[in-house]
């Protein structure tokens, strides 16, 4: 008995127990089950609850499974389980059942039916990986409609798991694989499926080159390569592989279209030197905005030769691509205006670069000229407004310190930084900047910010701390009458204003609010009104203007405002003597004495009548149309090519919006438009001769 004791303690010592085999290693872990009558009776029991409805038959075989787990009939249950949970689309029980079922008993009687729908369950949960796994040895085991499914399910597993050129070959075999002229035209459609959305360009070229010409699928996937080349913008391969198919198949569906696509392509280089496209919301939501640039362009073009093809993109991406592509192709233009909005003239850009088209976009997005050289702009930027009102408020004012508040918006956001890097540039310094909601209508806060009478400030006010010390140490006071004594401190305390300007980047109706709310802070902003500040000075028993510390309040463009009823521009009418002085910048006013626009703004009363008021887009219209035409008629260019340089060295052209020139980027430079406020309403600043900003 020892020695036998002995040769165990060995065996146990010098011969560990063996690790369980790995994934694919031995023979996978199984539950050994037997038959067991009561189990039989629970799974016929559940069979009759099944009948009642799919998700009570699903929890009562689940419950027949938990409690006869080493059964047969615990096996089937799992089994009919999740093949009513399959049904039901309960995707996550069918996979858990069935994959349970496959762990424990791989040699199960409807082991591929299991795996089948596992597989097809994984497909919905998008565990594409899983689904391949399981489909690509199943496949070959399948007959009849289950392997045309399995086959379908593992395309587009292949394809989810990103695997493109193995979802093309499936694709292309399911098609080899085809047995009769419906079965082989369901495989050609599922093909082109996986070659619109679920193949690559590199796994299709490759396809392409392997697949023998008399193959039923060539003709297809050689034009579908061919659209690849169009997109890529490729000619030369374009024309080899189109003219390859229609030589090759001349009989095929793809012919006709293939034949068309040669015509439509050859076209690129037929220019009509008259001819002018032009893309603009025409309809939709942005249709007011596209038909005032309509009007301008037609008093531009007025008596002229140009030809003018107006193509409508309703303010849809892709329409404004596709546009581009009909201007060149069918109508021949030589050159292109529009569109408007930022995300339609990047789109517009974009194809009318590759195409080679000079295009001049009317966006205020940033950065648009540098998709290419054949993308111009005529448009004021944010960036130029900035620069504009930082050159004049620095170098004509002689301003040092200036403050900005304004919206939590991208425009607000991007104006106020522009700003704020060219008052820096030109030796300025910022010395408050505060942001608002875009919704907000009261601007108390940030007014109080402004001035250092926040919450915030107040521990940086030597005044203040020492005011809050008197009051503490009052010993005359209780609680409550140090609160109120406090709070009055407070409300007395001087305005700090250390900045000499305000921008506010925001429309003019915001404009007309938070002009009053400075005022209320003790922020002069009508320092030019003579009248009223004397009335102020002698309210606040000051002696000298200087010692008010009057603001100008400064604005871009979007403080243009409609005139009403009366014929007085509204943000003067709704901010009153709290917007006199103000100074903002435009590139277009429609009272300007500048001759090239007083004759834009005669001619469009004339076409329009003395009630109708010109907007900038109109004035914008204009002049793009009026340059295309000045190019066409003095200078008479018969490619693109040339009317791109032609353009790009116009100079000082004279419009509605002043003299323009386009620079080394192809974005407009103008002299723009600085405006003031005063008693008798808005009125233009003369300034001295000097370049155009920018």
């Amino acid at each position: 008995m020892r020695r036998l004791a002995a040769l165990c303690l060995f065996a146990l010592t010098a011969c560990p127990p063996k690790a369980p085999p790995g994934p694919g290693e031995g023979e996978r872990p199984r539950v050994t089950v037997k038959k067991d009558d009561k189990a039989d009776q629970a799974l016929a029991a559940a069979a009759t609850a099944a009948s009642q409805g799919k998700k009570k038959g699903v929890e009562a075989y689940l419950a027949v499974r938990k409690a006869y787990p080493e059964s047969t009939a615990g096996q089937e249950a799992l089994y009919q389980a999740g093949v009513l949970a399959f049904e039901e689309g309960d995707w996550v029980t069918a996979r858990k059942a069935l994959n349970e079922l496959l762990f424990e008993n791989p040699l199960y009687e409807k082991a591929d039916d299991a795996r089948l729908k596992s597989a097809l369950a994984a497909l919905e949960l998008k565990a594409y990986r899983d689904a391949y796994q399981m489909l690509q040895p199943l496949v070959d085991k399948l007959s009849g409609p289950e392997k045309q499914k399995a086959q379908e399910a593992l395309e587009r597993a292949a394809a989810g798991s990103q695997n493109y050129g193995e979802a093309l070959k499936l694709a292309l075999k399911a098609v080899d694989d085809a047995s009769g002229d419906a079965d082989r035209k369901a495989a050609l459609d599922r093909l082109e499926e996986t070659v619109e959305s679920k193949t690559s360009f590199l796994a299709l070229a490759e396809a392409w080159h392997e697949l023998p010409t008399t193959h039923p699928a060539w003709p297809m996937v050689t034009f579908k390569l061919a659209r690849v080349y169009y997109h890529l913008r490729d000619w030369v391969r374009l024309d080899e592989t189109l003219r390859k198919l229609v030589a090759e198949a001349p009989q095929s569906q793809w012919s006709p279209e293939a034949r068309a696509l040669l015509e439509r392509t050859a076209r690129r280089q037929d220019v009509k030197p008259k001819v002018v496209g032009a893309v603009l919301p025409m309809s939709g939501k942005y249709k007011a905005l596209g038909e005032a640039v309509m009007r301008g362009m037609q008093l531009a073009l007025k008596g002229s030769s140009v030809e003018l093809v107006v193509k409508d993109s309703q303010g849809d991406v892709n329409l404004a691509g596709k546009m581009v592509e009909e201007l060149a192709f069918e109508s021949g233009a030589i050159a292109i205006i529009g569109p408007l909005l930022a995300d339609d003239s990047r789109r517009a850009a974009l194809v009318a670069e590759e195409l080679q088209v000079p295009i001049v976009t009317m966006t205020r997005g940033e950065n648009i000229t540098q998709i290419g050289p054949h993308v111009f702009r005529n448009m004021v930027t944010d960036h130029q407004q900035a620069e504009a009102l930082a050159d004049y408020a620095v170098n004509e004012l002689g301003f040092k310190t200036f403050g900005v508040m304004y919206p939590n918006i991208p425009f607000g956001v991007e104006l106020a930084n522009s700003f704020w890097d060219e008052i820096e540039k030109r030796g300025g310094v910022m010395r408050a900047a505060e942001t608002y909601d875009h919704d907000q209508t009261t601007y108390t806060a940030q007014a109080q910010a402004l001035v250092g009478r926040s919450e915030r400030f107040l521990n940086d006010r030597a005044d203040y701390i020492e005011k809050m010390r008197e009051i503490r140490d009052n010993k005359e006071l209780d609680e409550y009458r140090k609160r109120k004594a406090r709070e009055k401190a407070i409300s007395n305390l001087p305005p700090v204003i250390d900045f000499e300007a305000l921008l506010i980047p925001d429309a003019w109706q915001k404009v007309s609010l938070v002009a009053p709310a400075l005022a209320v802070e003790d922020i002069v902003t009508n320092g030019c009104d003579r009248k009223d500040i004397e009335r102020i000075l002698k309210t606040t028993g000051k002696n000298n203007v200087k010692d008010l510390k009057p603001v100008v309040l400064l604005g871009p463009s979007t403080w243009s405002s409609p005139k009403d009823r009366n014929g007085d521009y509204e943000l003067v009418t709704r901010g009153g003597k709290f917007v006199l002085c103000s100074i903002y910048v435009d590139s277009f006013y429609e009272g300007s004495n500048r001759k090239a626009t007083k004759v834009f703004v005669d001619q469009f009363h004339d076409a329009h009548g003395k009630d109708t008021q010109p907007t900038l887009l109109d004035a914008v219209g204009y002049d793009t149309a009026g340059m295309v035409r000045h190019v066409i008629e003095k200078n008479q260019p018969r490619t693109r090519d040339d009317f791109t340089q032609l353009l790009g060295a116009l100079k000082d052209y004279d419009g509605a919006t002043g003299q323009t020139r386009f620079d080394d980027r192809r974005e407009a430079q103008k002299p723009l438009f600085l405006l003031t406020i005063d008693p008798k309403g808005i009125k233009e600043i003369p300034l001295k001769a000097r370049p155009p900003a920018g």
